[in-house]
């Protein structure tokens, strides 16, 4: 049986750094759980369109409560918690996916 890898990320208004993040970590990520904390732009449909899982968060100034509460919405073996303005290098992710 192989890891499985949890792509988790908070976003609010990230559409510009969005795709080229999720495109960059389609090889190693088995799901996406995206927390949204109350995005205007198109945030939200970029990362469904990924195949995200997309959460909405009423932000409360508490970073460690917004991590948290993305993490409770994982269900794979491994965890990659990055930043929507966060991009994995060129052949990284195969690197990522034989580190799990």
């Amino acid at each position: 049986m192989s890891t499985t890898i949890s792509l988790c990320l908070i976003a609010k208004n990230e559409s510009a750094n969005l795709p080229r993040l999720l495109n960059s970590a389609r090889e190693c990520a088995d799901e996406i759980i995206v927390l949204d904390t109350g995005s205007i732009d198109d945030t939200v449909s970029i990362a469904e369109s990924f195949g995200a899982k997309v959460f909405n968060y009423k932000w409360h100034d508490d970073f460690a409560d917004a991590k948290n509460e993305a993490l409770r919405h994982t269900t794979r073996d491994w965890v990659l918690a990055l930043d929507a303005d966060m991009e994995i290098e060129i052949g990284h992710a195969q690197k990522i996916r034989a580190a799990a």
